[in-house]
């Protein structure tokens, strides 16, 4: 019986021209938006291939198991949606195609590992009034990271906002009135600050305390870094999720289904069930329906009263 063939190991520069000639040779028959989209999709696994590549334990090398930790990182680390996950899967499963091709491996290492299927519902979790409790109580109050981060979670959990929102904007976006407090937000894929969001106590409040101890000038972000090296930066989307990870983590919180992004879509809950109209609670999420949504709360259980419409 033969020897079964060495992993493959790739060298950064060896990885990027091979994902060069996949786009430039293999796909030369498919259309150019097809060819940036297998691109863009690849270069989170160009990033994940050069993140170990200095460290020979972990390096990738082009089996099943590496395509499977691969999988594991997109979902629970990058936190993608399952659907995401498979179109992920698939670039890199058509990428090995490729290298089976140029003779680099024997056969396709990504052939056996399966994506996820489309949920047929919204599979993001919410928090419970207890667990977002228990959630604001694992963090500090005394310092002025911990206070950061009371005031963004507030603003997620109590104000409806998204990752991508909160690191846009700056600390004149918020415009206060005799009507109330709203933030001008840029939503993920829009190009200005064109959405009003109103804020309400319990969301503003921990963004004052913030506000207040860090003395920030108009122009500035409104969430910056607080670190020796990086202090006055303004955060990431990495960063701020990062952060929540591990506050969840320390609440004992974090479980399948259970992210960042799930603050957010507790605030529809949250506002449902304080008897706000459905019509209100859409427009402050900024969707095109709740439908979805409700679905998922009311086969939860999670709907305490019947949302009132207008």
């Amino acid at each position: 019986m033969a020897d079964p063939a060495p992993p493959l190991r790739l060298s950064v520069v060896q990885l990027e021209e091979r994902l060069d000639g996949f786009v430039t040779e293999y796909l030369k028959d498919k259309s150019e938006q097809t060819r940036g989209t297998y691109r863009r999709t690849l270069n989170e696994f160009e990033r994940y291939h050069a993140a170990r590549a200095g460290r020979p334990s972990s390096r990738f090398r082009f089996v099943e198991a590496d395509v499977e930790a691969y999988k594991a990182y997109l979902m629970e680390e990058r936190e993608l949606s399952q659907v995401s996950v498979s179109t992920y899967l698939t670039a890199i499963r058509r990428f090995c195609d490729y290298l089976v091709a140029r003779g680099d491996l024997a056969e396709n290492p990504a052939r056996g590992v399966k994506g996820n299927r489309r949920p047929e519902s919204h599979s993001r979790a919410v928090l419970r009034a207890d667990e977002v409790e228990a959630l604001f109580e694992a963090v500090p109050e005394a310092t002025l990271i911990g206070r950061r981060d009371r005031a963004i979670m507030a603003l997620m959990v109590y104000g409806g906002l998204s990752e991508i929102e909160l690191v846009r904007a700056d600390v004149d976006d918020l415009d206060r009135t005799l009507m109330g407090t709203v933030i001008r937000v840029q939503g993920k894929g829009r190009t200005s600050k064109d959405a009003r969001v109103p804020l309400d106590d319990s969301a503003l409040g921990p963004l004052d305390v913030y506000l207040q101890a860090r003395s920030a000038p108009p122009s500035a972000p409104l969430f910056v870094s607080h670190g020796h090296r990086s202090e006055g930066t303004r955060l990431n989307t990495r960063s701020v999720r990062g952060r929540i990870n591990g506050h969840l983590r320390s609440a004992k919180l974090k479980r399948r289904g259970v992210s960042p992004h799930s603050l957010t879509h507790t605030a529809a809950l949250i506002w449902l069930n304080d008897g706000m109209p459905v019509e209100e609670v859409r427009r402050r999420m900024r969707h095109g329906t709740l439908e979805t949504t409700m679905i998922s709360f009311r086969k939860q259980g999670l709907l305490t009263r019947e949302p009132e419409t207008e």
